[in-house]
């Protein structure tokens, strides 16, 4: 005999195989041979017996009924084994069936152990049964080739003979209902799979069978809540995260969920003021149409069922009584049970008076506790033809609200910075464009992501004196909040360049001025523009920002060819403008770089895209221009699904112009007879548009304005009149002081001029210029004049 080392040192003798133990046949005919090794899977009395079982199946992850222990005695020679005067306690049972592991080779006899004792239920198989089923029994309905495999994380185990199968899958899918129950029938936990294997009535098949049920039940509860979980987290905002509760319980864990979170929400550190108030997020239940069928019993078939209809009537909102049930049991964090005493009372506060709640451990309340209070609660129900909720279930609960309850958090505050990036961005970019007469304008902006709502685009559109307009558009380096709030700076900066009206060369050099000053990583691209309608024509400059593109009247789309010039922040660079003609139709189109330029093209490729992409659009309304919104529309259409690698801003500008026969401008020397000469200037434009009965209003206004800078004025002024929708007078002079609006005092001998002006005319208003300023005033034209 072939002898082993044992752990102790001491050699241990082979164990028999089946075929030497006594009453044994050598084979079964037809059979293969003793020792031989079968096919995986084989059983029954032609395969070969075994030297070993294998372990508990429920252990395994397999399907299969568990082979009792007294297999493993039957292969052995009972003569070897003699019965000890005394008999070994249940804990020796315990280690000698936690022994038979997966893959262990079997442990012979050695000396010094103790055998069982042998029962009514525990005699060898051979003599239980016969040669051929001692066989079987030997054999374990396994082979000595490799144990089997564990199942794959997150497979569910097939259900054990006789048994009613597993109450749901976490997956989600609609559970199984367990069916009636028999007289020493499956167990009533929905999670665990009852006990499986046939006939065997002996104390060992149900001692195996329970604890097989206690694993795998344990075992479901472990892989539903890992699932739930996992859906729960993948939820970003508030809905998803309350949707992924509601569908990951029903119908798997409960057959309908009440979640009520508190209105408002808390943010952060925020301590709420005044009472608690819990309002009802979201319910989830069974559909109607999903019946209990055969799997009632006839008791129950005659009751109403009132789980679900909770989630059809139960309260919409609940204030907490300070100091009642429902707030000590929101206070205990831990869930409870619906018929427990805690829960009796606190049911019905947040439910609403009359609201029956089944019995019999079918209700869970658990609160949901987030990272600094308590920030709601969750109802689970079942129906009354389904296994009631064990103590176990409480685990699985608590689990679901701490990490609903984290979630909640999460999108709370994910909700708040959503929140204070789009005010942000809101704020930074102009919430309506200007309406100059002249020009027509609209603009989109599109974030980077829905993630990254502010960026460092920015679009503007400025209105100046003569009925001029200021067009910029700027990108700065990235697209986070830094990068949004060196753009409102720019921003701001440009818009208090513009009203300097200074030159666009000279408004961009300051900008870069103020970039520097800002940090000295602080770039960005901007193109500034002034389009003068009563001239048609625009000045543009440039600082390293993709040219524009004009469309014209009849279809055909140029890029501008403007200097490029250097990035505004590197400094030390001059800047150029060029002065362009802008024809009365045509379209001009300013845009950042995240229109035309992505990873997967350049920028000179994207702009030609935009070229024809215009063409295209200009060809569908014929001789017309397009209209603007649909045609920015229509360019933000040609943006692929990899095209979003950088926010967009996109100003579009519709030349109009003012008709020439619409404008009456000339220059004065700052005499004492200036004003009269105003005055007789005026009166013949007005009589040549049409406008007599303005005359004297407007003369006396005229005549107001024009002694007040003919009084400081050194250099000739400037007079212009201008017929659009309105009358608007501007004179010009070369002192940048602004008048200021005074109440003049009966004694003064001036001062009274603005007043008169602010009394009739429509609006007024005085800007400042490089080389002085602007006073204007604006008159309603009659019904004919229009």
């Amino acid at each position: 005999m072939t002898e082993h080392s044992n752990s102790h040192g001491r050699p241990r003798p082979a164990p028999r195989s089946g075929a030497d133990a006594p009453g044994a046949p050598e084979h079964a005919p037809g059979g293969p041979a003793a020792g031989a090794t079968p096919a995986a899977g084989a059983a029954g009395p032609s395969a070969a017996p075994a030297t070993h079982a294998v372990a508990d199946p429920a252990a395994c992850g397999t399907g299969r009924p568990a082979p009792t222990d007294r297999g493993s005695d039957a292969a052995r020679d009972p003569a070897a084994s003699p019965v000890p005067a005394e008999g070994p306690t249940d804990e020796a049972h315990a280690v000698a069936d936690a022994d038979d592991t997966v893959g262990r080779r079997p442990r012979p006899e050695s000396r010094g152990r103790v055998p069982r004792p042998r029962t009514g239920a525990d005699k060898p198989a051979d003599e239980a049964h016969g040669p051929a089923e001692a066989a079987t029994a030997a054999s374990g309905d396994t082979t000595d080739g490799p144990a089997p495999q564990d199942p794959a994380p997150g497979a569910i185990a097939p259900e054990t003979a006789g048994g009613s199968g597993a109450a749901g899958t976490p997956g989600g899918a609609l559970p199984a209902r367990p069916g009636r129950r028999e007289a020493g029938g499956g167990s009533d936990d929905p999670h665990m799979p009852p006990p499986g294997g046939s006939g065997g009535g002996g104390t060992g098949h149900a001692d195996n069978a329970r604890e097989r049920a206690g694993t795998s039940g344990g075992g479901e509860r472990l892989r539903f809540v890992g699932a739930a979980t996992r859906r729960i987290a993948r939820g970003i905002d508030l809905d998803e995260i309350v949707l992924g509760l509601c569908r990951s319980t029903v119908p798997t864990f409960a057959d309908a969920i009440l979640v009520y979170l508190r209105d408002p929400l808390p943010v952060g550190d925020e301590r709420p003021v005044g009472p608690v108030v819990l309002r009802l997020r979201r319910t989830d239940r069974l559909p109607e149409y999903v019946q209990a069928g055969d799997t009632a019993t006839e008791g129950d078939a005659a009751t109403p069922d009132p789980g679900p209809e909770l989630a059809d009537s139960a309260a919409e909102r609940c204030e907490v009584r300070i100091g009642g049930p429902l707030a000590e049991v929101l206070r205990g964090v831990r869930p409870v049970f619906g018929d427990s005493s805690a829960a009796r009372a606190a049911l019905p506060e947040l439910l609403g008076e009359g609201r029956h709640v089944p019995d019999r451990h079918r209700t869970i309340l658990a609160p949901l506790r987030g990272r600094r209070r308590v920030i709601g609660a969750a109802v689970f129900v079942r129906r009354l033809d389904r296994p009631a909720f064990e103590s176990d279930d409480l685990l699985v609960a608590a689990q679901l609200a701490t990490h609903t309850a984290l979630g909640v958090d999460k999108a709370v505050l994910y909700g708040r910075e959503v929140y204070i990036a789009d005010e942000l961005q809101r704020t930074m970019l102009p919430d309506s464009l200007p309406q100059p007469t002249g020009v027509r304008l609209a603009s989109r902006y599109l974030p980077a992501a829905e993630t990254a709502r502010v960026g460092g685009d920015w679009y503007d559109a400025i209105p100046l004196p003569g009925n001029r307009v200021a067009l910029v558009v700027g990108d700065v380096m990235g697209h986070s909040m830094t990068s949004a709030a060196i753009m409102g700076q720019l921003r701001t900066t440009a818009q208090t360049l513009a009203g300097l009206d200074l030159p666009p060369q000279e408004v961009l050099h300051h900008l870069d001025e103020q970039a520097q000053r800002l940090g000295s990583d602080r770039m960005a691209t901007c193109l500034y523009a002034v389009y003068d309608p009563v001239a048609h024509r625009i000045v543009i400059a440039n600082a390293g920002h993709p040219p524009p593109v004009l469309l014209h009247r009849g279809g055909r789309a140029e890029v501008l060819r403007v200097p490029p010039g250097a990035p505004i922040g590197v400094g030390g660079v001059d800047f150029e403008a060029v002065e362009l003609d802008a024809p009365a139709g045509a379209t001009l189109l300013l845009y950042t770089d995240g229109l035309v330029e992505s990873r997967i093209r350049d920028v000179w490729t994207g702009i030609e895209q935009l070229r024809e992409r215009l063409i295209d659009t200009a060809r569908l309304t014929g001789p017309n221009p397009p209209p603007l919104e649909p045609l920015c529309d229509e360019v933000l259409g040609m943006l692929g699904p990899g095209d979003r690698d950088d926010d967009i801003a996109l100003l579009a500008a519709r030349f109009e112009g003012i008709a020439p026969s619409d404008v009456a401008y000339w220059f004065l020397d700052p005499r004492p007879q200036t004003p009269r000469q105003a005055r007789r200037l005026a009166r013949r434009a007005l009589t040549r548009w049409g406008l007599e009965e303005l005359t004297d209003g407007v003369e006396l206004l005229v005549s107001e304005v024009i002694t007040n800078a003919v009084r400081y004025a050194e250099r000739p002024i400037t007079l212009r009149l201008l017929r659009t929708d309105v009358l608007r007078c501007e004179v010009g002079d070369d002192v940048p002081q602004l008048p200021r609006l005074r109440q003049a005092r009966p004694s003064d001998e001036g001062g009274r001029g603005l007043y008169l002006v602010n009394k009739m005319a429509r609006r007024w208003g005085a800007t400042r210029l490089s080389t002085g300023k602007v006073v204007w005033f604006e008159l309603p034209l009659p019904a004919h004049g229009r």
